[in-house]
C-alpha cells in the first residue's frame, strides 16, 4: 500500500524550562515524559524484561490468549489507530491477530521516533497503509483523511500508559478519544489493577536495581544536556504505594542538603527532600469502566489474566 507521513508541529515543551521550573516548586517533580532518552528507553526495555515487573508479559499474554475474541470485536477492516510511536511487538501482534486491517495510524509527539518506526513497519507490512502523525494524542485533534474504506476505527492504547495520568487527565484524554470516533468504533485499551502492595512495590524496587537505574537516568540526562553537576551518589531511588490515591509514586530523594547548579542556575535541596517523577495509577475493573462510561464509551469486554494482575479492556463509543 504506502507510507504517509503527517506532521502537526505539536509544541514542544523546552527541556531546560521544566527542569528548571520543577525543581523549583514545592514539592519538587520532574516530567516522567523525559525518562525516555535513549539510554531510558534502553533501561525501560530491560525493566520489561525483569521477574518482579508483571504489566508487559502479562498484557501480552492477555492478547495471546483471547487473540480471537479481540479480532471478532475489532471486526474486518478496521483502521487501527495507536497512541505511541508503535515501534513494539505488542502492535505486531495485534495486526498480525486481526482479520485484515486495512490502515495503520500511529501519533506520537516525537516525530524522529515515530517516522523511523513506522517506516521500519512499513516494509515488514507492505500491504497495509501506514499514516503516520505526529502530534500530542493527550490534546484534543483532528485526524488527517485516509484514503481507504475503512470499516470502523480503533484506537489501541496498551501499556497500562493511561496510569500516568490522574483521574481528571485521564478522563479529559478518553473524552478527547471519544470525540474523535463515530459511534460503534472502539478502544482497546491496557489498564493495570490494584492489587496485593508487595506485588506493586517489587514492581518498581527490582532487586537488579535497573528501576532504579532509568528513575537516575534524568538526572544523568540533565548533567548531559543542560551542564548540570548532580553527583548521583547523594540521591537515592524511591518508590512506593499510595494506598489512599490508588497510585505507584515515584521519587528520587536527596540524601544531604546540597547545592545543584544548572545551566549556572542553583537550585537549593535539602536532605530527605523528595523529587517526584511519576504517579502510576492502579483501578478496579468497575472503577476504569466507570470512568470510561464519564466520556461516552460503553464497556463492552474486559479481559485478565488468571492472577487478575492486569486487564485489557474494549470500550465502544456511544454517541
Amino acid at each position: 500500500m504506502g507510507l504517509i507521513l503527517h506532521d502537526f508541529h505539536p509544541k514542544l515543551e523546552n527541556f531546560r524550562d521544566e527542569v528548571i521550573f520543577g525543581l523549583n516548586k514545592t514539592p519538587k517533580q520532574l516530567p516522567c515524559k523525559f525518562f525516555y532518552d535513549s539510554r531510558g528507553s534502553e533501561l525501560f526495555s530491560q525493566i520489561c524484561e525483569l521477574e518482579e515487573y508483571y504489566p508487559t508479559r502479562t498484557e501480552l499474554s492477555i492478547f495471546e490468549k483471547y487473540k480471537e475474541e479481540i479480532r471478532e470485536l475489532v471486526g474486518r477492516n478496521a483502521l487501527v489507530i495507536e497512541y505511541g510511536s508503535g515501534g513494539s511487538q505488542k502492535i505486531r501482534l495485534l495486526l498480525n491477530m486481526l482479520d485484515k486491517p486495512l490502515a495503520y495510524m500511529p501519533i506520537d509527539i516525537s516525530k524522529d521516533y515515530l517516522f523511523a518506526d513506522a517506516k521500519e513497519l512499513s516494509k515488514d507490512y507492505p500491504d497495509l497503509e501506514i499514516i503516520a502523525v505526529c502530534a500530542d494524542y493527550t490534546k484534543a485533534l483532528k485526524l488527517p483523511e485516509v484514503d481507504v474504506n475503512f470499516a470502523k476505527k480503533v484506537v489501541f492504547f496498551p501499556g497500562s500508559t493511561i496510569g500516568n495520568l490522574d483521574h481528571k487527565d485521564a478522563e479529559k484524554l478518553l473524552i478527547n478519544t471519544s470525540n474523535m470516533l463515530n459511534q460503534g468504533d472502539g478502544l482497546l485499551i491496557g489498564v493495570d489493577l490494584k492489587k496485593d502492595i508487595k506485588i506493586l512495590n517489587a514492581a518498581y524496587n527490582d532487586k537488579k536495581g535497573i528501576t532504579a537505574e532509568f528513575n537516575l537516568n534524568l538526572l544523568v540526562r540533565i548533567n548531559s544536556n543542560l551542564n548540570a553537576n548532580f553527583d548521583l551518589s547523594n540521591f537515592s531511588h524511591k518508590a512506593f504505594y499510595n494506598e489512599k490515591d490508588g497510585c505507584i509514586e515515584m521519587h528520587i530523594l536527596s540524601l544531604k542538603n546540597q547545592v545543584v547548579n544548572i545551566d549556572n542556575i542553583e537550585i537549593k535541596i535539602e536532605e530527605k527532600e523528595n523529587i517526584h517523577t511519576e504517579n502510576s495509577y492502579k483501578y478496579e475493573i468497575k472503577e476504569f469502566q466507570d470512568l470510561a462510561k464519564k466520556a461516552n464509551f460503553v464497556p463492552t469486554k474486559v479481559w485478565t489474566d488468571p492472577s487478575k494482575l492486569f486487564s485489557v479492556h474494549y470500550l465502544l463509543v456511544k454517541k
